[in-house]
């Protein structure tokens, strides 16, 4: 045994690293990125992101220049709107006005700017809430079974426990989280907050009724327990959306996560949270929990660039914060898409070869993913096979479920693709699950 890190040969043992770096969930991503990449050809249903087509190169120019004109309207000098673009900016954010103003317009959810911090991404403020919640080996993370990467990730890189939470057909019911609340409670640990996707929830594809929504904001209350509400793909979905779990809450028990890399474009990495939960110190001051929050990213990002931010703003100033109607196209689109493929696994799996296959899938009603279950194990050897041989590639739902689950079973995301893209790699896939199925 050596207490040395680095060997003489400049060669570093990888036990000697976090143990995170061995996680085979830090490695799901990269997989699917090689995937792609051997296999150029392929179609692929496997990235979560938006269809290039709704971006124009000169758009971002128009963007900043909404902006540059609205800071001048305010009053300010040259001097101060180039101090605010090339210098760093506030910690907690540039542009939390402009965010907190879309919010009231356009979600219902009234709160302060200064409830706001504006991040790099929603994965950066899922980081700093769980690093600022999570306090000791007794604080655990109750997230449904199948769970969005991005959360069990941050928790595994913070060493903080996960707990999941079976997701049925219909999506989280109250019931379970309750359950795993006493389970916890039973063990000597305390579910500090349940992270919970209420609308087209990724990867499944669920969406959780009104009444389901206001039955857990009561449990998380009558529990003492926080809800962190992720909610990317309201607005590009079809149809009125169901109220966020924040424009409900009355407790301030709901700290809500977001982001503008679905309803904007994903380059900008801008996300915020909000967190207008109040915290009071030992000596009796108060402060809210966005206050810590930024603390905490201060020493993480500093800030989120203000360019991306001046874009940002410029899209919510040019929409009269109204950003529901400037996403109606893309969730049009995005609505299509997500029909298109669904009626493509109609066409070529009808009931009758499915049945006999053991082939099925759920209907979401808008996002970008559908959950498709299938007589084998949907693992890496078996995508690797499928884009290799026949030309599709899609993402193992096996890496959602946090304690094991999924194994026999696949999510297609539709978002990207074309409507002949789609045809083609459904008709792939197909050829692909009769090879590879049991034979009848």
């Amino acid at each position: 045994m050596t207490d040395q890190l680095l060997a003489r040969d400049g060669v570093l043992r990888k036990e000697t690293l976090h143990a995170s770096v061995a996680s085979p969930l830090l490695d799901t991503m990269t997989f699917l990125n090689e995937i792609t990449l051997r296999y150029p050809a392929a179609v692929s249903f496997a990235p979560g992101r938006p269809y290039d087509g709704f971006f124009g190169n000169e758009q971002i120019f128009g963007y900043m220049r909404r902006y540059l004109d609205h800071l001048a309207d305010q009053g300010r000098s040259e001097e101060e709107i180039r101090t605010v673009l090339f210098q760093y900016g506030p910690t907690p954010g540039l542009i939390r006005t402009i965010i907190a103003d879309w919010l009231a317009r356009d979600e219902g959810v009234e709160v302060p700017p200064e409830s706001i911090v504006v991040t790099v991404g929603a994965q950066e403020g899922m980081l700093l809430t769980l690093r600022a919640l999570f306090a000791g080996p007794e604080d655990v993370l109750l997230v449904a079974s199948p769970c969005y990467v991005g959360i069990t990730g941050a928790a595994c890189l913070l060493n903080l426990p996960v707990t999941s939470v079976p997701e049925r057909a219909d999506g989280l019911h109250h019931a379970d989280v309750e359950a795993a609340i006493l389970a916890e409670r039973a063990k000597g640990r305390r579910a500090r907050a349940l992270y919970v996707v209420p609308d087209h929830s990724n990867p499944s594809g669920t969406t959780m009724d009104p009444q389901a929504r206001r039955d857990l904001l009561d449990l998380a209350a009558r529990h003492g327990m926080l809800v962190l509400e992720d909610t990317p793909y309201r607005l590009v979905s079809p149809g009125p959306p169901h109220p966020t779990l924040k424009s409900l809450d009355r407790d301030r028990g709901v700290v809500h996560i977001g982001s503008f890399s679905k309803t904007v474009f994903p380059g900008a990495r801008v996300g915020f949270v909000i967190a207008d939960q109040r915290v009071v110190d030992a000596q009796g001051r108060s402060g809210l929990l966005a206050d810590e929050l930024a603390k905490i990213k201060s020493m993480v990002t500093v800030n989120t660039p203000a360019l991306s931010q001046a874009a940002v703003a410029g899209v919510l100033l040019a929409a009269d914060g109204r950003l529901s109607r400037f996403n109606d196209p893309n969730a049009e689109y995005y609505g299509d898409a997500m029909r298109t493929t669904l009626e493509a696994l109609e066409r070529h799996l009808p009931p009758a070869r499915r049945a006999a296959l053991g082939v099925d899938w759920n209907t979401p009603t808008g996002g970008f993913f559908i959950r498709v279950d299938v007589p084998f194990d949907a693992d890496e050897a078996a995508l690797d096979r499928s884009a290799r041989e026949f030309g599709v590639i899609w993402t193992p739902m096996a890496y959602f479920h946090p304690e094991g689950g999924g194994r026999r079973q696949l999510r297609l995301s539709t978002s990207y693709l074309t409507a002949e893209q789609i045809d083609q790699g459904i008709a792939r896939l197909t050829r692909f699950i009769e090879a590879h199925a049991p034979r009848l």
